[in-house]
Parts: C-alpha cells; sequence; structure tokens
C-alpha cells in the first residue's frame, strides 16, 4: 500500500512506515497518545493523521521528552495551542553550550601528543570518559568533542603527569563541576524560569522568552566558574608555595585575651610591691617590657654577628 496515494493503513502497514512497532502503536493508544482508529467491519484502520502523530512522538522521544511530558504537549497541540515555542526553547537547551568546534584526530596523531608510544588502554579510557569517541567504519580515527580537553591533557603528560593520573583526576573534576552546574540550573530555575514554565505544557511566548533567556544566561555559568577559580588557584597557588619554599608570612593576629598561670609565690610578691588593685596592670607591664628588652638583645646580636662576617678575612 503506498503512502502517498492511499492514506489508510492497517497497523502493520502504519508500523512499518512509522518505524514503530505494532505492540508500540497499541500502547500508545492505550495511553492515550494516539487516537482510536476507524472501525471497519472488522479492521481498524489508521489514517495520515496517525502517522504523523507517531513521528511526532517520535522526534519528542528523542528529544529526551518522556511520554507523560508528550501527552501534555500533544494534548496542548490538539487544544490548538503550538508547538513551535516549545521546540525552539529545546533546541536552544539542548544546543551546544560552547563554541568550541570538534575535530577528528587520527590515531597515530594521538599517538604522537603522548610520548610516540601506543597505548590501546589509555585509549580506551579516554574513549569511556567521553574525550575521544570512535568513528564507525574508521578504526584509526578518533573524534574529539572538547580539542581544548585533550590538549591540557597532553601538556599535562608532557609535564610528567601519567595518563592513569590524568584520567582519575578528569573522572573527579567532572563530578564536582557537574553539581555547581546542576546547582547553577536549581538556582536560575527558581528564580528566573519559574515564572515562564508555570504551564504545563508553557505557552509558546513563555516559551520563547525561557529560550531568550537560556541565550542570555548561558555564558554567565562558565564566567562565574572562571572568575572563582582564578580566585581559588591564586589563593591555593600562594599558600602551597609558601609551604614548599618555607616562606612564611605574617604571624596571625590572636585578639582573644588567655589566661596565664603564675607561681603563688610570684602573685604574693606582686601584691607586697604594687597592692591588690594594681597587680593586673603590672604583671602586663613587665611582660611588655621583656618582651621588648628581648627584641633588642636579638637585633643588637644579629648586628654584632653581621659585622663580624664583613670583618672576616
Amino acid at each position: 500500500m503506498s503512502e502517498q496515494s492511499v492514506a489508510e493503513y492497517r497497523i502493520e502497514d502504519l508500523a512499518h512506515h512509522s518505524g514503530a512497532t505494532v505492540r508500540t502503536i497499541r500502547a500508545y493508544q492505550d495511553r492515550g497518545l494516539l487516537p482510536k482508529p476507524e472501525r471497519r467491519g472488522r479492521a481498524n484502520v489508521y489514517g495520515s493523521t496517525h502517522l504523523a502523530r507517531l513521528r511526532q512522538i517520535a522526534d519528542l522521544l528523542d528529544r529526551g521528552y518522556t511520554l507523560a511530558s508528550i501527552k501534555e504537549l500533544l494534548e496542548a497541540w490538539d487544544a490548538g495551542r503550538g508547538l513551535g515555542g516549545v521546540l525552539g526553547l529545546v533546541a536552544e537547551v539542548q544546543g551546544p553550550w560552547t563554541d568550541e568546534e570538534a575535530a577528528r584526530i587520527t590515531r597515530a596523531e594521538l599517538d604522537r601528543k603522548f610520548g610516540g608510544k601506543p597505548d590501546d588502554a589509555a585509549v580506551t579510557e579516554a574513549v569511556d570518559l567521553g574525550v575521544l569517541e570512535r568513528v564507525p567504519g574508521h578504526d584509526d580515527e578518533f573524534l574529539v568533542p572538547s580539542p581544548q580537553e585533550l590538549t591540557v591533557a597532553a601538556e599535562l603528560y608532557a609535564a610528567g603527569v601519567p595518563l592513569l593520573a590524568i584520567s582519575g583526576h578528569l573522572r573527579e573534576l567532572r563530578g564536582q563541576v557537574e553539581h555547581i552546574a546542576s546547582r547553577f540550573l536549581e538556582f536560575t530555575a527558581e528564580h528566573v524560569f519559574a515564572r515562564y514554565l508555570g504551564h504545563r505544557p508553557p505557552t509558546d511566548a513563555d516559551a520563547a522568552e525561557a529560550a531568550s533567556l537560556v541565550r542570555r544566561l548561558r555564558p554567565l555559568a562558565q564566567q562565574t566558574v572562571d572568575a572563582e577559580l582564578a580566585r581559588a588557584m591564586r589563593t591555593f597557588a600562594t599558600r602551597h608555595l609558601q609551604e614548599h619554599l618555607g616562606v612564611q608570612g605574617p604571624p596571625p593576629v590572636d585578639s582573644e585575651p588567655r589566661s596565664v598561670t603564675l607561681p603563688p609565690e610570684t602573685i604574693r610578691a606582686v601584691h607586697r610591691l604594687v597592692g591588690l588593685e594594681n597587680a593586673a596592670a603590672f604583671i602586663a607591664a613587665a611582660t611588655e617590657r621583656e618582651v621588648q628588652a628581648r627584641t633588642l638583645d636579638a637585633l643588637t646580636s644579629n648586628n654584632c654577628d653581621s659585622r663580624q662576617f664583613d670583618q672576616r678575612p
């Protein structure tokens, strides 16, 4: 039966033209996703609307929608509300979130980047991580979704970092970055997108405005992470440098008062000397005087040592 000449199908024909199975078509009918067929005698007859609806469902499934959300969208469509805005929003969210373009690399080029020695285990690990993607029909060629990420790995390897350590670090980093991305999406969903996505499904106008906001907010996450990463790297790099070079920063300021236990004989002697009411002030002044005296002695000693060194033959 030709799809162009006669737009009527038995369920087997509909399955053939749509790519769905007979069982799937019946399941869609049970869920209310597909209109009931026309009954002619003992046979069910499907038309072009059924075929179009099956193709719509397949497209929405490919875009990541669940069957429950597809049902809501199709009900909105049947009620006269378009899907254009919603699909535009989906395309905006699922589009590339970076200006970086994927590249291809041969196995020989890959080996040269990493010391010239083939390492099948490392290649398998890179494929598992998504750093490399195999190209069907080309065993010696790979797709590189992020050439920048591969370049970073090559630079780390050239600096002496083992491949196993690089892949382990990437796995750890990816988990942390995914947490940051999840928190940013929760934050923007709560404070920005909630007002546009209150309807299920959203109206075309709301979906179009939300898509525009995605375009505007998309770079903000990366800019924020870049700024905070630069701040943190400066702080921790300085700290590590000081630790490894033995450079001491300024002594911490201790503004909290501390108790010091003195022998009872010393306390009684102070009381006899200045009286009970002046004892605390006397002890503080004596302590400060002692500190100053020791500082002067140390400075004088250092100067004498320096002069003696200069006078050596």
